[in-house]
């Protein structure tokens, strides 16, 4: 059974969620996936929040499912356990607000698949990224193979999830699976800060919209929907008047 603790803190338009374990190596069990759904929750009830990182304590950011419950699944307890995990990484991806992983550490399996479903991924330079589910006569089950070919390309993708085997945040950075890479821990936590403190020049709703014409590929009707939010008046106003839009301040 794992250990792997949730804790989210909020703090004015940033919001954390921690995973944290005695032994260092977070593990994605059921009990742990229904924690960082709680904490989702709490996070979309506060109107507040512009952008969530999400990172662990420990060697390892997340070491994916727990091998050791799946050992024992039949065919229905598999499903259930794959539609959970992709019910809560999906919540992810759909979040109205910009999302960063904090990578210190390893992030394989289903540890790399929380990530992908964030909007961004920074990592320490001595962080191992992979998919190593075929090794174990198994495939990523929550939407992993999905995200990363869009993210790398078929190619690179097939690359991670057939051989099995990691790599380097220094080759994730190259073929676009890492975003940026810092040296150690203190400086992920300094320069993931200041990456979400970067987004502040866009305004929420336009966040929001954005990332729903991504996701729906449909960019005209995200775009005419701006003209009936209240940001879309004060951004152009702002501009007009050559001052800093409200949410900017």
């Amino acid at each position: 059974m794992s250990d792997t603790q949730v804790s989210v803190q909020i703090e004015g338009v940033h919001a954390s969620i921690t995973l944290t374990t005695e032994s260092g190596v977070n593990v994605l069990a059921p009990a742990v996936l229904n924690s960082i759904n709680d904490a989702l929750v709490a996070i979309k009830s506060d109107g507040s929040v512009r952008t969530l990182s999400i990172q662990a304590e420990g060697k390892v950011f997340a070491a994916g499912a727990d091998i050791k419950l799946m050992a024992g699944f039949g065919t229905e307890d598999a499903r259930n356990y794959a539609k959970e995990g992709q019910s809560v990484l999906d919540e992810i991806a759909s979040l109205p607000i910009i999302t960063v992983a904090a990578i210190n550490g390893a992030a394989l399996g289903g540890g790399l698949e929380l990530a992908l479903s964030c909007d961004f991924r920074i990592a320490v330079k001595s962080a191992k990224l992979g998919l190593p589910e075929a090794s174990l006569g198994l495939i990523p089950g929550w939407r992993g193979i999905d995200r990363l070919t869009k993210l790398v390309g078929s190619s690179r993708a097939k690359r991670l999830y057939f051989s099995a085997l990691p790599v380097s945040a220094e080759d994730g950075l190259t073929f676009g699976l890492v975003d940026e890479i810092v040296n150690s821990p203190e400086d992920l936590v300094l320069r993931v800060g200041a990456f979400c403190k970067s987004f502040r020049r866009g305004s929420p709703s336009a966040v929001a919209l954005a990332k729903r014409a991504d996701r729906d590929d449909d960019d005209i009707t995200a775009f005419s929907d701006c003209f009936d939010l209240p940001d879309s008046q004060e951004g152009m106003a702002a501009f007009i008047e050559k001052r800093p839009a409200s949410w900017m301040e």
